[in-house]
């Protein structure tokens, strides 16, 4: 079953999309695996119980690739369009999940994010393929 489903975010951040794909796992065992049709935006298991742990990730990312490098070229769409092409390469832009017992095998405090890197909003399409 593939499925694709749309993430409007509002800038930079951690949007957990946890309870939008919970309902399209509709198998007993197998393997859930998502995929962000975007360059400048990822995917990441995390920790979803304390907003803390979101914020230190987004600022420990922005200290690691910041805007204004110099070193940087590419700014067709502004200041943060390459620092936003790089995170997304230093994190993922696909993941998989198992499936056991009808359920994503995410640990208690995990949730699946979407992970924009851009300052400005944007809509997000992410495919979902669930199989066994």
């Amino acid at each position: 079953m593939v499925k694709s489903i749309s993430v409007e975010t509002k800038g930079q951040g951690l949007y957990e999309i946890t309870a939008q794909v919970r309902p399209l796992v509709a198998i007993e065992e197998g393997l859930c695996t998502l995929f962000v049709r975007h360059t400048s935006a990822s995917l990441i298991v995390q920790e979803n119980a304390d907003p803390t742990a979101k914020q230190d990730l987004e600022r420990w990312l922005n200290r690691l690739v910041p805007e204004g490098d110099p070193f940087y070229r590419h700014d067709t769409e502004g200041p943060d369009d390459m620092p936003a092409h790089i995170k997304a390469a230093l994190t993922a832009t696909s993941l998989s999940i198992p499936v056991v017992d009808g359920a994503l095998a995410l640990g208690t405090w995990q949730g699946i994010y979407l992970w924009e890197h851009r300052r400005r909003g944007s809509r997000r399409e992410i495919v979902v393929h669930v199989g066994a």
